[in-house]
């Protein structure tokens, strides 16, 4: 009976501990877009605080020792780099995120951590989105005090008339904006099932929330005029509506993107097929909003000297962050990334890191797909498999927009990738 009750007791302070870890992890998801500085205070003790809990069951885990590993590699890039100092500076953008997928995992270990981070992302763009519109709408700016705290809201956005909020730049508004928009429609969904059964006013309440997200987020990657998030944002409006077996939702999606690019780029009957579409769509996909841009402005020209600089230097690469002196030297123009993050790695940190980095990310979503398959052939699947699909659903858009920007150098959204991959990691490995 003894060690019964001394192994409940030791239970309940390990479930106390975590209890602390996670409301300072509550207190920084809201405040870390607004602010990174006072934010980040919240979450670097959440952080360090599980670290100190859990010490020896992350180290000795196989998996903490693989991070380590592509660690000690970017430790040795930095020392062989085109600029070492340079190199220097860019490893902050993957130890921090490298420290929390190492820890958070055993976080999330429940659905119910997983539900509340969703909500607070969700709760915290709404924020950010009416933000936004007052941005574009009045000319707000925050106060020079605010932005000595990292509080930047700049009047009309960045670039000048796209919404970017209170992040560096109107792309980096856009990303967020799209995972909280597709973690705002899971929650709807599940959230909606729940009312199906039971009818509190609770339940309606946070129905209306989830509404007013989803149309409030849907509006904001609207005015971020983000080419890459628009086509994103449909994606997982389609994957969903697969997943709930709404084909009729697939073919108004089709009608509608092909209206968008038949009066984009279709000769025959183009200009009719304008005057029903909207300028604001079919000008930034034919560019022409942006038609003074130069060809070393283009992805295709960054990509391209990426490529060569890969294979100049296929193995330990040329640095983290050395893409921009190359770039400036070969085009005599600054870049601070090739818009591409695997392309960026690659000529960075060799073909050997790359592989690892993809290889950990990899097999994540692998283990998270297994599951989600695993769960489809049960009869009550609805709570678990719905958020952990939706979840796979939003860190996969994150790294398809990487495909054509660079999310890694904003520290907001940087470590809200990381927190989805660790929540992803920290349920397939309790199910596993």
């Amino acid at each position: 009976m003894k060690p019964f009750l001394f192994s409940l007791s030791s239970l309940r302070s390990s479930s106390n501990k975590l209890q602390v870890v996670e409301s300072f992890f509550k207190f920084g998801v809201f405040l870390f877009p607004f602010s990174a500085i006072i934010g980040g205070v919240g979450l670097v003790i959440a952080l360090f605080s599980l670290w100190q809990q859990r010490f020896y069951q992350i180290i000795s885990a196989r998996f903490s020792w693989i991070l380590g590993l592509f660690s000690l590699w970017l430790v040795i890039t930095t020392f062989f780099a085109f600029q070492p100092i340079l190199a220097l500076q860019g490893l902050p953008n993957f130890l921090p995120g490298i420290l929390i997928f190492a820890a958070f995992p055993i976080f999330f270990n429940n659905l119910y951590r997983l539900y509340q981070f969703a909500w607070w992302v969700v709760l915290t763009s709404i924020l950010l989105t009416a933000l936004g519109f007052m941005q574009l709408g009045y000319g707000w700016e925050s106060p020079l005090i605010f932005r000595s705290i990292g509080i930047q809201l700049l009047a009309y956005g960045n670039p000048n008339g796209r919404m970017s909020s209170l992040l560096m730049y109107a792309n980096i508004l856009a990303i967020y904006l799209l995972i909280a928009f597709i973690l705002a429609l899971g929650l709807w969904i599940y959230i909606y099932r729940r009312w199906q059964n039971k009818h509190r006013r609770k339940i309606v309440v946070e129905l209306i929330i989830l509404s007013f997200a989803v149309v409030m987020d849907g509006l904001g990657l609207i005015f971020t005029n983000s080419r890459s998030v628009w086509g994103l944002a449909l994606l997982g409006v389609m994957a969903f509506a697969v997943y709930l077996r709404r084909y009729w939702i697939i073919f108004l999606t089709v009608i509608a993107v092909g209206m968008v690019a038949w009066a984009a780029w279709v000769p025959f009957g183009q200009e009719t097929m304008r005057e029903l579409v909207p300028p604001y769509f079919w000008t930034r996909l034919t560019d022409e909003l942006y038609d003074d841009r130069y060809i070393t402005a283009l992805r295709t020209t960054q990509w391209k000297v990426a490529k060569e600089m890969i294979l100049e230097h296929p193995w330990l690469g040329w640095g983290l962050r050395n893409f921009t002196p190359v770039y400036q030297t070969k085009m005599n123009v600054w870049m601070g990334h090739p818009h591409n993050l695997f392309f960026m790695l690659f000529a960075e940190i060799g073909i050997p890191g790359t592989v690892l980095f993809c290889g950990i990310v990899g097999n994540v979503i692998f283990q998270g797909v297994k599951n989600l398959v695993q769960l489809s052939n049960k009869q009550e699947k609805n709570q678990e498999h719905l958020l952990l699909f939706t979840y796979l659903i939003s860190f996969c858009s994150c790294i398809l927009f990487n495909l054509f920007d660079v999310t890694l150098f904003d520290v907001r959204v940087n470590l809200l990738g990381w927190f989805l991959l660790s929540a992803i990691a920290g349920i397939t490995r309790v199910k596993h």
